[in-house]
């Protein structure tokens, strides 16, 4: 046998052993790829909750037990937290007044049925805007979800 005759048969069964691997091994389905596990940082006041005595929640020093719930928001915030993303509550509270507002937000986030890995309060800084190519406004974020649209 001419050894170039023996070189193309050793090609042509590696040809077949790569289609025969190809036609057996699973399929990659786009329903099938791994989601990443994102680290989320969540606003409390206005985001989850609203207060009554400042509807706007203009960051003045107020009243925090005053708050309530908005369920349906903690409920998608939730279903975040079980599908394995890393959750934290962030807030403003105390960031003006210098008062310590951490066993109080993490009762009403307790009492409230939130789930969380962790709570940072008072360690937010005061703006008036934020820009950021990673953050979404919690009224569109919110309605989309609602909606089962992607977010």
């Amino acid at each position: 046998m001419h050894p170039l005759e023996n070189h193309s048969r050793m090609i042509i069964a590696k040809i077949i052993d790569d289609e025969m691997w190809d036609r057996n091994k699973p399929k990659e389905s786009t329903d099938m790829k791994l989601q990443k596990h994102k680290i989320i940082y969540v606003d409390v006041d206005g985001t989850i909750c609203d207060n009554p005595e400042l509807p706007n929640f203009d960051d003045q020093p107020m009243d925090y037990t005053k708050a309530t719930p908005k369920h349906d928001r903690i409920r998608h915030i939730n279903e975040l937290y079980d599908e394995g993303h890393h959750i934290v509550y962030w807030t403003a509270r105390g960031c003006r007044s210098g008062l310590d507002h951490m066993e109080l937000t993490k009762n009403q986030l307790l009492e409230w049925g939130a789930k969380y890995h962790s709570v940072e309060v008072g360690n937010k800084p005061h703006f008036d805007m934020y820009i950021c190519d990673k953050s979404f406004n919690s009224e569109s974020w919110f309605h989309a979800r609602e909606r089962g649209l992607p977010t």
